[in-house]
């Protein structure tokens, strides 16, 4: 089993309120969660207007299926011109075997 996470902290130039930010971070959570069958999540910056941190995760059955999957959300979100990506970071669980 592989599980992986990526996240991203982004900058919103354009919300005017915390309504209009919700309005840019919807379609890119529900679209990679429809589109790529990933879980997401805002994770961080709920209360600030003009950032968000939102994070994303899957598991597969093998490392290959995980990073593909992992690359075409990053594409996805990449690809809204309303938010610039500040940072962006990925991390695997570790699966321990002697632990079964």
């Amino acid at each position: 089993m592989f599980a992986s996470v990526i996240a991203f902290d982004l900058h919103l130039p354009l919300p005017a309120s915390l309504k209009e930010k919700r309005a840019v971070i919807t379609p890119i959570l529900e679209g990679a969660r429809n589109r790529h069958r990933v879980a997401v999540s805002e994770v961080g910056h709920q209360d600030r207007l003009r950032r968000a941190e939102l994070a994303f995760a899957t598991v597969g059955s093998t490392e290959t299926q995980v990073r593909e999957v992992l690359d075409a959300v990053e594409r996805f979100v990449w690809s809204f011109p309303e938010v610039e990506v500040a940072h962006s970071w990925r991390r695997w669980l570790e699966d321990d075997e002697d632990d079964r």
